[in-house]
């Protein structure tokens, strides 16, 4: 009797066990699921709240994006952002092997946005579009007051389509109507010549970004520059930002031995998985290039894919790295797509060096240090603007920290313009030889621009391509 009582006993437990499982499972799981729902009820309320009783009117889609975006930037990190349909179709067309538009440099100055440039041959050049030309209209419509983004994405459109734009031609003091025909402008990122030293022949590759169609254009110029007759190589990613991981791959591919970790990639859990130079499928590089001495020039504006490239060289003692520390970005984006037609970046891993470093923040070193002249760091702009004797303006400071760098006595670089930079611009003028005063204007301006930009572009003047040549030329001739 005691035995089967204790049987039933034993039987009621389990049961009793099985239900308290079962049941917790359930709360459980609607726990999550009023978690989630109640979260989303949060950002309805919100949403509801504001537009029915903010004495403000907002477009519910634009309260939208805003959440998102401040999402994004609950994380604290600069790399995870939220993209509008706008900004990521803007985002991959900076990658990508050609843009559509008029092919032409804007800026704004003093409220006025101004032709910088138009390429050689684009629709702007066909069209008539001239430096200092000065937009008014676009498709009839003022754009008085509109950021610059919003003027350029105005500008832009699709393929074969006319844009019409009334600008001023201060030259000519006149107004000009002009239509242009938007059309594919291809997107050069590698560049390269020969620098000859001393008897012997190098190469010289600069790379801008890495966009999509990098590792072909690599391909193009390095193999012209080994039929050249090269002994080595000076890599040059100054100022290059980043850009696809698998086209840095390709290219550090072609100067590393086959199955050699270049970069490791750090998921969330701590987990490295290598990075492993291989045979691109679509291209065939030179074997030589596995072969010829390497220096790369970086500076503080390398960033990203650059920094995987220079890593992967100076850890694997492939080449030698100058110029000064990188940025130091040493993650990884993704970007996902949402359902309005943005994009969530998001960082979703880091990269080490393949001797597994991380240079989030500290940047990767350069073996050889060169600072720069200051005249390759400053931005050079276009000022159509008047300044004289007691004014107070940021221009006022760029000139005077141009002339100061091109050698003339100023005395400060504060934005006030007193007698040492009226002396300094009347010794600049009548060196350049244009009209003789003490003034800051267009005629002024335009020469400054045209003198530094000669100073730029004679190699002599670059400090740290100077140092990288003459290192190439000892290692070749040691």
């Amino acid at each position: 009797m005691r035995k089967r009582r204790f049987l039933v006993f034993i039987l009621l437990a389990i049961l009793a066990v099985a239900v308290f499982f079962l049941l917790d499972g359930r709360v459980g799981k609607e726990t999550k699921q009023q978690g989630a729902a109640s979260t989303m009820n949060v950002i309805d309320e919100a949403l509801d709240v504001i537009k029915k009783e903010g004495v403000y009117p907002v477009d519910g889609d634009m309260l939208v994006e805003g959440a998102l975006r401040g999402m994004a930037d609950v994380i604290g990190d600069p790399y995870s952002t939220y993209l509008s349909e706008d900004e990521a179709a803007a985002h991959k067309e900076s990658l990508a092997a050609e843009r559509v538009g008029i092919g032409a440099e804007i800026t704004r100055s003093n409220g006025k946005y101004i032709i910088v440039s138009p390429l050689k041959a684009s629709p702007a050049d066909k069209a008539g579009l001239r430096p200092y030309d000065e937009i008014v209209r676009i498709d009839g419509e003022r754009i008085d007051g509109e950021s610059l983004q919003k003027v350029v994405q105005r500008i832009r459109g699709k393929k074969g389509t006319p844009v019409s734009m009334t600008i001023y031609r201060p030259d000519d003091g006149k107004h000009l109507e002009l239509t242009v025909t938007r059309d594919a402008i291809p997107v050069k990122t590698v560049s390269s010549k020969v620098i000859e030293e001393r008897g012997e022949k190098f190469g010289y590759i600069s790379i801008t970004t890495f966009a999509s169609e990098t590792a072909k254009e690599w391909k193009t110029e390095t193999d012209s520059l080994l039929k050249k007759g090269i002994k080595g190589l000076i890599i040059d990613v100054r100022g290059n930002p980043g850009g696809y991981l698998h086209s840095v791959g390709n290219i550090a591919g072609s100067l590393l031995k086959e199955d050699t970790v270049f970069a490791y990639m750090q998921d969330a859990k701590g987990a490295l998985t290598p990075l492993v130079t291989e045979r691109a499928e679509d291209l065939s590089f030179d074997k030589k290039l596995k072969k010829v001495p390497i220096i790369l020039l970086q500076d503080k504006g390398s960033a990203s894919a650059s920094e995987v490239l220079s890593g992967a060289l100076k850890d694997l003692k492939r080449g030698f790295i100058a110029g000064t520390t990188s940025f130091g970005k040493g993650t990884v984006q993704e970007t996902f797509d949402i359902s309005n037609g943005g994009e969530m970046k998001l960082s979703t891993h880091k990269w080490l060096t393949p001797k597994e470093q991380w240079i989030h923040g500290k940047g990767v070193t350069a073996e050889i240090e060169v600072e720069q002249n200051e005249l390759f760091n400053e931005h050079i702009r276009l000022i159509t603007a008047e300044y004289e004797d007691g004014d107070y303006h940021e221009d006022i400071a760029y000139g005077q920290r141009l002339l100061t760098a091109l050698g003339y006595v100023v005395g400060r670089e504060d934005g006030y313009f007193d007698a040492s930079t009226a002396r300094a611009i009347h010794e600049f003028r009548d060196d350049a030889k244009i009209e003789t005063n003490s003034n800051m204007n267009k005629a002024f301006f335009a020469e400054l621009k045209k003198r530094v930009e000669e100073f730029r572009k004679d190699p002599i003047n670059d400090d740290q391509l100077q140092m990288a040549i003459g290192y190439i030329h000892h290692v070749v001739t040691e």
